[in-house]
Protein backbone atom coordinates (compact mmCIF):
# COMPACT_ATOMS: atom_id res chain seq x y z
CA UNK A 1 0.00 0.00 0.00
CA UNK A 2 1.02 3.63 -0.31
CA UNK A 3 1.30 6.31 2.33
CA UNK A 4 0.17 9.83 1.45
CA UNK A 5 2.41 12.78 2.30
CA UNK A 6 0.90 16.27 2.24
CA UNK A 7 2.63 19.66 2.37
CA UNK A 8 5.59 21.24 0.65
CA UNK A 9 8.16 20.75 3.37
CA UNK A 10 7.09 17.22 4.26
CA UNK A 11 7.35 16.10 0.66
CA UNK A 12 10.64 17.91 0.06
CA UNK A 13 12.26 16.29 3.08
CA UNK A 14 10.91 12.88 2.11
CA UNK A 15 12.45 13.27 -1.34
CA UNK A 16 15.78 14.23 0.20
CA UNK A 17 16.05 11.51 2.82
CA UNK A 18 13.32 9.00 1.94
CA UNK A 19 15.67 6.38 0.49
CA UNK A 20 13.44 5.78 -2.50
CA UNK A 21 10.13 5.57 -0.65
CA UNK A 22 8.49 8.43 -2.57
CA UNK A 23 6.99 7.04 -5.78
CA UNK A 24 5.16 10.05 -7.23
CA UNK A 25 4.70 13.78 -6.55
CA UNK A 26 1.61 15.81 -7.45
CA UNK A 27 1.82 19.61 -7.70
CA UNK A 28 -1.06 22.04 -8.05
CA UNK A 29 -1.61 23.08 -11.65
CA UNK A 30 -0.01 26.45 -12.34
CA UNK A 31 1.76 26.55 -8.97
CA UNK A 32 4.67 28.95 -8.56
CA UNK A 33 7.39 29.59 -6.02
CA UNK A 34 10.97 28.81 -5.12
CA UNK A 35 10.17 25.74 -3.05
CA UNK A 36 8.34 24.25 -6.02
CA UNK A 37 11.55 24.51 -8.01
CA UNK A 38 13.32 22.76 -5.15
CA UNK A 39 10.68 20.02 -5.25
CA UNK A 40 11.17 19.55 -8.97
CA UNK A 41 14.95 19.37 -8.53
CA UNK A 42 14.72 16.96 -5.59
CA UNK A 43 12.28 14.74 -7.48
CA UNK A 44 14.49 14.74 -10.56
CA UNK A 45 17.49 13.80 -8.44
CA UNK A 46 15.53 10.94 -6.87
CA UNK A 47 14.10 9.94 -10.27
CA UNK A 48 10.56 10.37 -8.98
CA UNK A 49 7.85 11.36 -11.51
CA UNK A 50 6.12 14.71 -10.97
CA UNK A 51 2.63 15.48 -12.27
CA UNK A 52 0.47 18.58 -12.14
CA UNK A 53 -3.03 18.00 -10.77
CA UNK A 54 -6.17 20.04 -10.10
CA UNK A 55 -6.92 21.16 -6.55
CA UNK A 56 -9.85 18.74 -6.30
CA UNK A 57 -7.55 15.77 -6.86
CA UNK A 58 -5.03 17.04 -4.31
CA UNK A 59 -7.81 17.60 -1.77
CA UNK A 60 -9.01 14.03 -2.32
CA UNK A 61 -5.55 12.53 -1.98
CA UNK A 62 -4.79 14.54 1.16
CA UNK A 63 -8.16 13.61 2.71
CA UNK A 64 -8.75 17.07 4.11
CA UNK A 65 -5.24 17.66 5.40
CA UNK A 66 -3.54 20.96 4.43
CA UNK A 67 -1.35 20.23 1.43
CA UNK A 68 -0.14 23.65 0.15
CA UNK A 69 -0.52 22.39 -3.39
CA UNK A 70 1.84 19.42 -2.90
CA UNK A 71 0.98 15.77 -2.29
CA UNK A 72 3.21 12.71 -2.66
CA UNK A 73 2.72 8.96 -2.59
CA UNK A 74 5.28 6.92 -0.70
CA UNK A 75 5.63 3.16 -0.84
CA UNK A 76 5.10 1.41 2.44
CA UNK A 77 7.81 -0.88 3.68
CA UNK A 78 7.70 -4.28 2.10
CA UNK A 79 5.83 -3.28 -1.06
CA UNK A 80 4.86 -6.48 -2.94
CA UNK A 81 6.87 -7.71 -5.91
CA UNK A 82 6.15 -9.97 -8.88
CA UNK A 83 8.00 -12.75 -7.09
CA UNK A 84 5.70 -12.30 -4.07
CA UNK A 85 2.65 -12.72 -6.30
CA UNK A 86 4.05 -15.83 -7.98
CA UNK A 87 4.96 -17.26 -4.58
CA UNK A 88 1.41 -16.59 -3.36
CA UNK A 89 -0.03 -18.65 -6.20
CA UNK A 90 2.48 -21.44 -5.56
CA UNK A 91 1.71 -21.49 -1.83
CA UNK A 92 -2.00 -21.83 -2.63
CA UNK A 93 -1.30 -24.66 -5.04
CA UNK A 94 -2.88 -22.77 -7.96
CA UNK A 95 -1.84 -21.68 -11.43
CA UNK A 96 -0.96 -17.97 -11.25
CA UNK A 97 -3.79 -15.58 -12.11
CA UNK A 98 -2.63 -11.97 -12.30
CA UNK A 99 -4.47 -8.88 -13.51
CA UNK A 100 -2.31 -6.26 -15.25
CA UNK A 101 -3.41 -2.66 -15.84
CA UNK A 102 -1.84 -0.82 -18.77
CA UNK A 103 -1.94 2.85 -17.74
CA UNK A 104 -5.50 2.91 -16.40
CA UNK A 105 -5.73 6.42 -14.98
CA UNK A 106 -9.18 6.61 -13.40
CA UNK A 107 -9.06 5.64 -9.68
CA UNK A 108 -12.68 4.44 -9.70
CA UNK A 109 -12.08 2.09 -12.61
CA UNK A 110 -8.80 0.85 -11.13
CA UNK A 111 -10.36 0.33 -7.70
CA UNK A 112 -13.35 -1.49 -9.18
CA UNK A 113 -10.97 -3.80 -11.05
CA UNK A 114 -9.05 -4.51 -7.84
CA UNK A 115 -12.36 -5.47 -6.19
CA UNK A 116 -13.30 -7.76 -9.09
CA UNK A 117 -9.85 -9.35 -9.24
CA UNK A 118 -9.87 -10.09 -5.51
CA UNK A 119 -13.39 -11.54 -5.68
CA UNK A 120 -12.32 -13.73 -8.62
CA UNK A 121 -9.36 -15.12 -6.68
CA UNK A 122 -6.54 -13.36 -8.52
CA UNK A 123 -3.18 -13.67 -6.83
CA UNK A 124 -2.13 -10.10 -7.52
CA UNK A 125 -2.50 -7.00 -9.65
CA UNK A 126 0.22 -5.12 -11.55
CA UNK A 127 0.15 -1.39 -12.36
CA UNK A 128 2.55 0.98 -14.02
CA UNK A 129 4.29 3.61 -11.91
CA UNK A 130 3.60 6.41 -14.41
CA UNK A 131 0.35 7.45 -16.06
CA UNK A 132 -1.75 5.22 -13.81
CA UNK A 133 -4.29 5.84 -11.09
CA UNK A 134 -2.57 6.58 -7.77
CA UNK A 135 -2.89 3.88 -5.15
CA UNK A 136 -4.54 6.25 -2.69
CA UNK A 137 -7.85 6.99 -0.97
CA UNK A 138 -9.91 7.22 -4.18
CA UNK A 139 -8.76 3.83 -5.42
CA UNK A 140 -9.04 2.32 -1.95
CA UNK A 141 -12.64 3.47 -1.58
CA UNK A 142 -13.73 2.15 -4.99
CA UNK A 143 -12.10 -1.20 -4.24
CA UNK A 144 -14.41 -1.54 -1.18
CA UNK A 145 -11.49 -2.73 0.93
CA UNK A 146 -10.27 -5.35 -1.56
CA UNK A 147 -6.98 -3.52 -1.95
CA UNK A 148 -6.11 -4.58 1.60
CA UNK A 149 -6.25 -8.23 0.54
CA UNK A 150 -4.86 -8.25 -3.01
CA UNK A 151 -1.15 -7.52 -3.53
CA UNK A 152 -0.71 -4.54 -5.87
CA UNK A 153 2.69 -4.46 -7.58
CA UNK A 154 3.89 -1.13 -8.97
CA UNK A 155 6.35 -1.48 -11.85
CA UNK A 156 8.36 1.04 -13.83
CA UNK A 157 8.25 -0.83 -17.13
CA UNK A 158 5.22 -2.93 -18.04
CA UNK A 159 6.87 -4.79 -20.92
CA UNK A 160 9.70 -5.90 -18.66
CA UNK A 161 7.18 -7.00 -16.03
CA UNK A 162 5.26 -9.06 -18.59
CA UNK A 163 8.51 -10.58 -19.86
CA UNK A 164 9.39 -11.53 -16.27
CA UNK A 165 6.01 -13.22 -15.85
CA UNK A 166 6.38 -15.03 -19.15
CA UNK A 167 9.79 -16.32 -18.07
CA UNK A 168 7.98 -17.79 -15.05
CA UNK A 169 5.57 -19.64 -17.35
CA UNK A 170 2.70 -17.16 -17.23
CA UNK A 171 0.85 -16.43 -20.49
CA UNK A 172 0.04 -12.76 -21.15
CA UNK A 173 -3.51 -12.44 -22.51
CA UNK A 174 -4.57 -8.95 -23.55
CA UNK A 175 -8.13 -7.68 -23.88
CA UNK A 176 -8.60 -6.02 -27.25
CA UNK A 177 -11.67 -5.28 -29.38
CA UNK A 178 -9.83 -6.65 -32.40
CA UNK A 179 -8.64 -9.78 -30.60
CA UNK A 180 -8.09 -12.91 -32.65
CA UNK A 181 -10.42 -15.05 -30.53
CA UNK A 182 -13.44 -14.71 -28.24
CA UNK A 183 -12.64 -14.65 -24.54
CA UNK A 184 -14.47 -17.96 -24.03
CA UNK A 185 -12.11 -19.63 -26.51
CA UNK A 186 -8.97 -18.58 -24.64
CA UNK A 187 -7.21 -20.98 -22.27
CA UNK A 188 -7.47 -19.43 -18.82
CA UNK A 189 -6.78 -22.68 -16.97
CA UNK A 190 -3.06 -22.28 -17.60
CA UNK A 191 -1.06 -19.62 -15.70
CA UNK A 192 -2.31 -16.29 -16.99
CA UNK A 193 -1.77 -12.55 -16.74
CA UNK A 194 -4.91 -10.78 -17.91
CA UNK A 195 -3.90 -7.40 -19.40
CA UNK A 196 -6.38 -4.50 -19.58
CA UNK A 197 -5.94 -1.09 -21.18
CA UNK A 198 -7.12 2.45 -20.48
CA UNK A 199 -10.77 3.34 -21.03
CA UNK A 200 -11.35 4.42 -24.63
CA UNK A 201 -7.73 3.80 -25.67
CA UNK A 202 -7.17 0.16 -24.96
CA UNK A 203 -3.77 -1.47 -24.83
CA UNK A 204 -0.73 0.38 -26.09
CA UNK A 205 0.85 -1.06 -29.24
CA UNK A 206 3.96 -2.26 -27.41
CA UNK A 207 1.80 -3.99 -24.81
CA UNK A 208 -0.18 -5.75 -27.54
CA UNK A 209 3.03 -6.99 -29.11
CA UNK A 210 4.21 -8.31 -25.76
CA UNK A 211 1.02 -10.30 -25.16
CA UNK A 212 0.87 -13.97 -26.20
CA UNK A 213 -2.84 -13.76 -27.06
CA UNK A 214 -5.39 -11.01 -27.69
CA UNK A 215 -9.01 -11.79 -26.86
CA UNK A 216 -12.26 -9.92 -27.44
CA UNK A 217 -15.62 -9.93 -25.69
CA UNK A 218 -18.28 -10.41 -28.40
CA UNK A 219 -20.74 -7.51 -28.55
CA UNK A 220 -24.35 -7.91 -29.68
CA UNK A 221 -25.83 -4.45 -28.96
CA UNK A 222 -25.33 -1.11 -30.65
CA UNK A 223 -22.66 0.07 -28.18
CA UNK A 224 -19.33 -1.31 -29.31
CA UNK A 225 -17.48 -1.70 -26.02
CA UNK A 226 -17.79 -2.14 -22.27
CA UNK A 227 -16.46 0.07 -19.51
CA UNK A 228 -13.03 -1.32 -18.63
CA UNK A 229 -14.10 -2.37 -15.14
CA UNK A 230 -17.12 -4.21 -16.61
CA UNK A 231 -14.87 -5.91 -19.16
CA UNK A 232 -12.53 -6.90 -16.34
CA UNK A 233 -15.44 -8.55 -14.54
CA UNK A 234 -16.43 -10.56 -17.62
CA UNK A 235 -12.87 -11.74 -18.20
CA UNK A 236 -11.98 -12.43 -14.56
CA UNK A 237 -15.02 -14.60 -14.06
CA UNK A 238 -14.33 -16.45 -17.29
CA UNK A 239 -11.10 -17.47 -15.55
CA UNK A 240 -13.18 -18.59 -12.56
CA UNK A 241 -15.60 -20.50 -14.83
CA UNK A 242 -12.87 -22.33 -16.72
CA UNK A 243 -10.87 -23.24 -13.65
CA UNK A 244 -14.00 -24.39 -11.84
CA UNK A 245 -14.84 -26.78 -14.66
CA UNK A 246 -11.57 -28.67 -14.28
CA UNK A 247 -11.83 -29.28 -10.55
Amino acid sequence: MSAVLAGRRAVLEALRVGAGRVTRVYLLEGGRGGILRELHEAAASARVPVEEAPREMLDQLAEGRPHQGVVALAASAGAPTLDDVLRRARDQGEAPFIVVLDEIKDPQNAGAIVRTAECAGAHGLVMTERRSAPVGPGMERSSAGAIEHLPVVIVGNLRQALDRLKEAGVWAVGADMAGTKAHTDADFVRPVALVLGEEGKGLRDLTKKTCDDLVRIPMKGKIGSLNVSAAAAVLCFEVVRQRGLVR
